[in-house]
């Protein structure tokens, strides 16, 4: 017998079980702690990939930086001391990073404006119009997911809307949604930010193709732990079908689901560009969109920078939710760190 099986049984049963609940829950701040070093390792890399892309960019750093712009003596200074463009290699990177931590992302020449400003009053907009976006896909894929799982009908109904869906591009069911309830019904306005009803259409044209393929990953879980055994035993307590579907089943079949929404947010970032443009909405889409036609280069680095952040994040907690949800995952990197 090991000394650690000794020391095991030489303590009373509250003590034992006191102290794995110490080492599970060390366990898991360790794990925690791992994905957010790793975020930020990423975020440094997206970082020093923008500051590399500019300085193997073919032409003049100073010509990328200006854009569009009147090229003057006085705006080459200026760009000049602001990147240290006088100085060596590495101390330039240094000081890019510096400047990044601390929120400056340089000048705007075409705009005259400070571009962490300008991003940051655009942000708010596209982070509602995301956030709408994602709540109606995980509505429209649960309530799929609930009211199809195991019916052969209205699962083939289902998988067909789905299909279609997934197969639309965002700012095609955009103009659709438009065509139908601003220009005809006029039930939604056609463009602008300043009522909750402008969000809507937006929201639906960005999230449903989402939720879309959310739906099929979450019913087929919930198919499989229809199936499993527990399920019986519940269902023998008296359990009515939608509250074994909803409080039984759902949690075991929402971890797939989970980690694919996290991969998927991404796409929802990058389909707020196109959307915005379509329903003529603020946010960063527009000012990218701008800055990309007129060669700002401040501008598009600030919002490749800043959407890197934000996906990395919103996977981050993706993680964090899976090993919440996921107790066997916890114990599995626990006893692989042992």
């Amino acid at each position: 017998m090991t000394a650690d099986n000794t020391t095991a049984f030489d303590q009373s049963p509250s003590a034992w079980f006191s102290r794995r609940r110490r080492l599970k829950r060390n366990s898991l701040t360790s794990q925690i702690l791992v994905r957010i070093g790793s975020a930020i390792a990423v975020l440094w890399a997206a970082v020093t990939l923008s500051f590399i892309s500019i300085h193997l960019a073919p032409g003049d750093i100073v010509s990328l930086l200006i854009g569009e712009q009147l090229r003057t003596p006085e705006v080459e200074a200026a760009i000049r001391l602001e990147w240290g463009l006088d100085k060596p290699l590495l101390t330039q990177y240094l000081t890019y990073l510096q400047r990044i931590l601390h929120g400056d992302f340089g000048r705007s020449y075409i705009l005259q404006t400070d571009v962490s400003g300008l991003v940051l009053s655009q942000m708010l907009p596209t982070l509602k119009l995301t956030a709408a976006a994602l709540v109606v896909a995980i509505v429209f894929a649960v309530a799929s997911a609930l009211l199809t799982a195991g019916r052969r009908l209205p699962r083939s109904i289902a998988g067909s809307l789905e299909l279609i869906l997934i197969s639309t591009p965002s700012f095609w069911l955009g103009i659709v949604l438009l065509f139908i309830f601003s220009f005809t019904l006029k039930i939604f306005p056609v463009a602008g930010d300043r009522t909750f009803s402008a969000l809507v259409l937006p929201a639906l044209s960005l999230g449903l193709s989402l939720g879309a393929v959310i739906g099929q990953v979450l019913r087929q879980g919930l198919e499989r732990a229809l199936e499993e055994p527990f399920m019986l035993t519940v269902k023998s307590w008296g359990a009515n079908d939608f509250v074994l579907r909803l409080r039984h089943g759902l949690r075991h079949a929402a971890l797939p689901a989970v980690t694919l929404a996290g991969w998927l947010v991404g796409n929802l970032l990058s389909g707020a560009v196109i959307t915005e443009a379509v329903f003529g909405r603020p946010g960063l889409g527009r000012i990218t969109v701008d800055a990309v036609l007129a060669h700002d280069l401040p501008v598009v680095l600030a919002v490749a920078i800043l959407s890197a952040f934000i996906y990395v994040i919103l996977s981050t907690l993706v993680d964090v939710l899976y090993l919440l949800l996921d107790p066997r995952l916890r114990n599995q990197n626990a006893e692989a760190g042992h």
